[in-house]
């Protein structure tokens, strides 16, 4: 993969609006809307009600995440501060840089969740146990807020 230079995260970056009579569309770029190779585009969809999905962070994988259809709520822990978004609008995404641990909840019926993703997969880059996640965040420090001391 190539170096993705640094950008804040998260951050909610506003997609493209094209406004027709007949419907509008968005759509995405790579390193334009989207500030990262694309090496993958997945979908999350048919979430059953109470559900929920992530519970894990990224070692390197930059993401950005956008509801297509419906809405559901992202919860962000970087080791020292957290963060609730909301994705409801199909020309919004949230922006996700590695070291962040995410879970998604709260899915309304309907809901489509794409991926884009700077990786294809790979099992070793995800950190699913919450300990190690701990342990590398505290040697990295803070992400979200990196004005709060260490």
């Amino acid at each position: 993969m190539p170096n993705t230079p640094p950008t804040p995260s998260p951050r909610i970056i506003q997609l493209p609006r094209i406004y027709d009579p007949r419907g509008s569309l968005s759509l995405v770029e790579e390193c334009r809307q989207v500030p990262f190779p694309i090496a993958r585009v997945y979908w999350i969809y048919d979430v059953p009600a109470g559900e929920e999905r992530g519970a894990h962070s990224h070692r390197e994988l930059h993401q950005l995440l956008v509801a297509v259809a419906g809405s559901f709520d992202i919860e962000l822990f970087d080791g020292f501060s957290t963060e609730r978004h909301t994705l409801n609008r199909p020309f919004t995404g949230l922006h996700l840089q590695p070291g962040v641990w995410s879970k998604m909840t709260n899915f309304s019926s309907g809901c489509v969740v794409m991926s884009i993703v700077s990786a294809p997969y790979d099992e070793a880059e995800y950190i699913r146990d919450y300990e190690e996640f701990l342990q590398i965040a505290a040697a990295n420090g803070p992400i979200l807020n990196p004005a709060k001391p260490q």
